[in-house]
């Protein structure tokens, strides 16, 4: 799909779209659970992911239209294929899930998401002799997965430590995990131990890097609303550091996503060029990229796993951002924003198959004017997206290609 953006300003009020990392984590465990209802969910591409392999993984599901209702689990017996789609988090999730029975799965998903490091899962699984073989882009594994202790690197994706979280507490004996190395995405284990504990799991945490889970456990059912989600939300908060006025509803100031700090990050980019920290918000780098290189620049650090997105998120900004007269230097792990004054793109841009790129591009369209090529990758985390801009009083044409 390619998008036309005229140059406007964005006025209006709405509701922030729904954590795509929250209703990850309430669909896990409310499936775990039977007899939940997951409400307030958007149905992305990731989100459908995670519903279509938890049903192959044995989960009674039914659709709602922005609600999920789930009746009994009981693990399946592998002959379903589990697939992931471009969801990391589904298959990140889903994989200890898969070892907790002596059953084999296969997990699918796209080349770029097989593409992504699963390394902590392989290791493990040699480690304790259970099956992982990566062929193409498929995956076969087969447990039983034991309790115990689990030594699990923090510097990689804090999804491997969630993935374990989920599972271990379905284990007869007790387990630990120690996380090594720098913890990165601190928040998003934040998340999915509030998840767990809504869900009726017990944990404890001496100390920030040590998670006890006491095995033999069960998820209880019940009714939960998935909160506003602020790495959305950035892209319309953008527009009021870019001369606009949107308000938004529905997010909470207490959340413990990482991301709840976008409109403290835009403003300092509003106020001048700031050094900004992105270990533990990476999704909210191609928005904050794109609003330095409407303003006067920033400089920003912990980006290296930024590479490793749904794109090399470093790469297609550096290149989307040349055609807009602005220039990207890196380095293994930061990234200066040149604010050096924005041009309507001559050339065409390129979504680079991402989300969260698309989204920003579109937000700096706003202020040149821009065609961006590849559009429809809006799906993969918020579909309504181009309507919502629209809503905001922003001129969009789609069309759509063969």
């Amino acid at each position: 799909m390619r998008v036309t953006i005229e140059p406007g300003r964005a006025v209006g009020t709405m509701k922030a779209p729904p954590s795509k990392s929250a209703a990850h984590r309430a669909l896990i465990c409310g499936a775990l659970a039977g007899g939940s209802r997951i409400e307030n969910i958007d149905r992305s591409d990731d989100i459908q992911a995670t519903e279509r392999c938890l049903v192959a993984l044995g989960a009674g599901l039914q659709d709602m239209g922005d609600a999920a209702i789930f009746g009994d689990f009981s693990f399946s017996d592998g002959t379903e294929v589990l697939d992931c789609g471009e969801s990391g988090s589904t298959l990140r999730f889903l994989i200890p899930l898969c070892l907790v029975t002596g059953n084999e799965y296969v997990l699918q998903g796209s080349d770029r998401l097989m593409c992504r490091p699963m390394g902590v899962y392989e290791d493990l699984c040699k480690e304790r002799g259970l099956l992982f073989v990566k062929s193409g882009n498929r995956i076969r594994v087969k447990g039983p997965l034991n309790s115990g202790f689990y030594r699990v690197p923090g510097d990689i994706s804090s999804q491997f430590i969630s993935g374990l979280l989920f599972a271990l507490p379905l284990l007869e004996g007790n387990s630990r995990i120690e996380i090594v190395r720098n913890l990165e995405s601190r928040s998003y284990i934040d998340l999915t131990l509030q998840m767990m504990g809504y869900f009726g799991i017990r944990w404890e945490r001496p100390a920030p890097e040590i998670i006890l889970i006491p095995g033999g456990q069960k998820y209880s059912g019940r009714t939960i609303q998935v909160e506003g989600g602020y790495s959305n939300a950035a892209f319309f908060q953008a527009f009021n550091i870019l001369g606009g006025k949107v308000g938004l509803t529905g997010l909470d100031a207490a959340s413990l996503q990482g991301d709840r700090v976008s409109e403290a990050m835009l403003s300092a980019i509003a106020g001048g060029t700031p050094c900004l920290d992105l270990s533990d918000c990476p999704d909210l780098a191609p928005i904050l990229f794109a609003v330095a290189a409407a303003k006067t620049g920033a400089c920003f650090t912990g980006t290296e796993r930024l590479r490793l997105k749904e794109s090399d998120r470093v790469e297609a900004m550096q290149e989307e951002l040349a055609k807009f007269g602005v220039l990207l230097e890196t380095k293994c792990n930061s990234v200066t924003v040149t604010g050096s004054g924005l041009k309507r793109p001559r050339d065409v841009l390129w979504g680079h198959n991402d989300h969260r790129v698309i989204m920003a591009l579109s937000v700096l369209c706003t202020v040149t004017g821009g065609v961006i090529e590849g559009a429809e990758a809006v799906r993969k985390s918020l579909p309504d997206f181009f309507e919502r801009l629209c809503s905001l009083g922003i001129q969009v044409r789609k069309e759509e290609q063969p």
